[in-house]
């Protein structure tokens, strides 16, 4: 993961706004999917291997779409990893 002054990076780009664009937005459809309120799903997100992958550019986690991550998160927490 390549950072820049805590800003995100790939490629030379700072692409940090894409980054927490994208989680807001998981955590906005985790929230809404499960009847929480997003400070609540923000908590336990932080904590997932999910969140992780998101924030290493390498993974390209950040490039797909708020409803892949989320599945992702929810393989993640149905395996116990």
């Amino acid at each position: 993961m390549e950072t820049i002054a805590n800003s995100y990076v790939f490629n030379g780009e700072d692409i940090s706004f894409i980054v927490m664009l994208q989680i807001e937005q998981t955590l906005m459809l985790i929230a809404q999917k499960e009847n929480r309120s997003f400070d609540e799903v923000y908590g336990e997100f932080l904590e997932s291997n999910t969140y992780r992958a998101i924030q290493d550019t390498r993974s390209l986690m950040w490039y797909e779409n708020a409803e892949f991550i989320a599945d992702e998160y929810y393989r993640e927490k149905e395996g116990g990893n």
